[in-house]
């Protein structure tokens, strides 16, 4: 059974999500996740929850938020409660469960990693304690060639027979090859969707993976929302929040989804070691990536050689606070 809501996110729903609707209702749009993470910062400065927001005396605190947001559109937003209903229970339909980060069912490691930068609701369906075991992501292209899928199958498998979970984006090649390879294994794997989480948890192939407990999904986006470019490229930061470690397989150089992601962990965040493949002829992306700090991936040929790869020397760390950028 999926349990109900709490009051916070019931709240943060009305003021973020699209509901039933799909879209935003001029003149009175959803908050954005930059607004919302400043509506959020004033209520915690005023020692308030967003639950108070719909509560029946609500009128002072609308109006001690109303330079934030006007008290004009949280009254629009809050009001649509009776759109809340139906939605709730067409996802509980299909087992999708909702969290805020004002629960206590939240990912911790979100919220350790991305610190008030992780996102404001997650959608899933599946087990929730695989999130915070940890393992491997492995991305890589949607166009991967046959090599690199075997290559991507293997380590899935891999991973599966040590423990370790695979943490991926869901997509089509190089991410449906790792969490194939796990799960094929017995092993558990995540899969952060940036879209299209409705259809995903009702595919025939993840139904009976997602019942048994192997097979978690996951999204910050809304359970009908369709594919956006930027979507994709922001859940990226999730798949690394996730995971211990991470191995790039193929990525293009300076474009795509794959090298964004790789780069601005290098670059910025530092989550953990970023691994790439070891290829025999060159790869642009991957060379660079290597340039940029990324270690060879030694290619473990056991669990015991597999499990060494966890204990390697990670990069520095990079705290939450440290991190000034809007993600969902």
């Amino acid at each position: 059974m999926t349990p109900g809501l709490s009051a916070n996110t019931k709240a943060i729903l009305l003021l973020t999500a699209p509901l039933i609707s799909g879209k935003q209702n001029e003149p009175f749009p959803l908050l954005t996740p930059g607004e919302y993470k400043k509506l959020a910062s004033h209520l915690r400065e005023l020692g308030r929850e967003p639950s108070e927001l719909i509560s029946s005396d609500s009128s002072s605190l609308l109006h001690e938020c109303d330079p934030v947001i006007s008290r004009d559109r949280l009254k629009q937003l809050l009001g649509r409660a009776f759109l809340l209903g139906p939605v709730v229970e067409a996802w509980q339909s299909r087992s999708i469960w909702v969290v805020s980060g004002t629960d206590a069912e939240y990912p911790h490691v979100l919220t350790e990693k991305l610190g008030e930068n992780a996102p404001a609701i997650v959608y899933g369906c599946g087990e929730r304690r695989v999130l915070e075991t940890g393992g491997l992501a492995i991305v890589g292209s949607r166009d991967a060639d046959p090599n690199a899928i075997e290559f991507t199958e293997t380590t899935g498998r891999l991973a599966a027979t040590s423990g370790k979970t695979v943490v991926s984006g869901g997509a089509r090649g190089i991410d449906q090859a790792a969490m194939r390879g796990a799960l094929n294994a017995g092993g558990t794997a995540v899969g952060v969707l940036a879209d299209s989480l409705n259809r995903a948890v009702i595919n025939r192939e993840n139904r009976k993976v997602l019942y048994e407990g192997n097979l978690t999904l996951i999204s910050p986006y809304d359970p009908n929302a369709g594919f956006n470019v930027g979507n994709a490229m922001q859940r990226n930061k999730l798949i690394y929040a996730l995971a211990e470690a991470a191995l790039v397989v193929s990525t293009d150089l300076d474009k795509g989804g794959t090298w964004s992601g790789a780069k601005e962990q290098l670059d910025r965040f530092r989550f953990g070691p970023v691994f790439v493949r070891q290829v025999e002829t060159a790869s642009p992306g991957l060379d660079a990536l290597h340039a940029k700090g990324a270690a060879l991936w030694p290619n473990p040929r056991d669990e015991d050689e597999f499990t060494q790869v966890f204990s390697h020397e990670s990069h520095e760390k990079v705290t939450p606070q440290d991190s000034n950028l809007t993600l969902f």
